[in-house]
């Protein structure tokens, strides 16, 4: 299937890599359809792009690579609507902002994917432990070429 996207312009994609978030995410219920899309082989943020509009899309990670002891709690029957028995079964991933250099995570409202049958929902966690701009990491200007 042929993707248009503002930042990588049309990709292709197989229809199978289409994750459904039934409920959409949160402030944005009325598109459903997204695809993870990897910049580069070595990179830990993704971006969560819709297959509905070229223009919608959230820079993503997966939470454990910065929180060693993150956990998304998900009731039995949250589990039962992605079609999961079991938490590992899922892949877990909080979407990343960026406000002036900061990059932030919003742990609080984590996203959780059944990868064998591709249904997604957007959890909003109660434990107060986890905060929605949980800092990541501070962006730096790249240096500037020295002129001749």
């Amino acid at each position: 299937m042929q993707l248009e996207t503002t930042r990588f312009g049309n990709v292709e994609i197989d229809e199978n890599r289409v994750i459904t978030f039934p409920s959409g995410l949160l402030g944005f219920s009325s598109f459903t359809d997204f695809v993870l899309l990897q910049p580069d082989e070595q990179g830990v943020f993704f971006w969560l792009q819709s297959t509905e509009t070229p223009d919608l899309a959230f820079v993503v990670t997966d939470p454990a690579l910065w929180v060693p002891d993150y956990k998304a709690n998900i009731r039995r029957e949250q589990m039962e609507d992605l079609g999961m028995n079991n938490i590992d079964d899922a892949q877990v991933l909080v979407v990343v902002n960026k406000r002036d250099d900061l990059l932030s995570a919003n742990l609080q409202g984590p996203l959780v994917v059944n990868v064998d049958g591709k249904a997604g929902m957007q959890l909003v966690l109660a434990d107060k432990k986890w905060s929605t701009r949980h800092e990541l990491l501070r962006v730096t200007e790249p240096a500037q070429a020295a002129s001749a």
